[in-house]
């Protein structure tokens, strides 16, 4: 009877281990498709500038996943883009995207699923998950705007009349977007997370 007691919560240990490794492997094909969604989705292009879901789903993912499984989700995901697949935006891949100015972005994925999920772990509430979203948002912003200046200011060729303040104008066309997509991430991944919940208690 001793043995039996041991086994039990070390299979449920590996039953979610690997349900965390199969959706942080989901999550990562949701990342390619939030990344190049107006191409399924042409209508989702406003004049002319694609909406990307990276950040809702870089969001989601440490929402539902935790900080750990959430940060290795957005992990792969880089992986997998710098390995060559063509899973980042405009379906481009490969090591050279390291140097992209827009490569910030992608790299700050890793840490709004770490932080969103930290947060969450804390507070289990709707106000917390819509605040951990909107905390993963601003991460987002910050770790990608500042690579952007860096790199065009670095080793990019810089436009004319460059600076960091007009790094940030360019980021505000998509920022009522993401503003909107982080709350809702935030509200979606409340419910859902009730819902795991309760089918992992069955």
């Amino acid at each position: 009877m001793g043995t039996t007691a041991t086994m039990k919560p070390n299979r449920s240990k590996t039953m979610i281990g690997t349900l965390g490794l199969v959706y942080s492997a989901m999550f990562a094909a949701l990342m390619m498709i939030g990344a190049n969604i107006t191409y399924f989705l042409p209508a989702l292009s406003v004049s002319g500038v694609p909406i990307t879901l990276q950040t809702f789903f870089a969001v989601l993912a440490g929402l539902l996943l935790g900080s750990r499984y959430g940060a290795v989700s957005m992990t792969v995901y880089m992986a997998i883009g710098l390995a060559g697949a063509p899973v980042f935006a405009k379906f481009s891949g490969g090591f050279g995207e390291i140097v992209s100015p827009l490569f910030g972005f992608i790299l700050s994925f890793i840490l709004v699923a770490y932080i969103a999920g930290k947060i969450v772990e804390k507070n289990s509430t709707v106000t917390g998950f819509v605040i951990a979203a909107l905390v993963g948002c601003v991460i987002n912003y910050l770790i990608g705007t500042n690579w952007m200046f860096a790199a065009y200011k670095l080793w990019a060729a810089a436009p004319d009349a460059f600076t960091y303040k007009i790094a940030w104008i360019w980021m505000l066309p998509p920022l009522p977007k993401d503003i909107i997509l982080s709350v809702l991430a935030g509200v979606f991944g409340h419910r859902m997370a009730r819902i795991l919940r309760m089918r992992r208690s069955i």
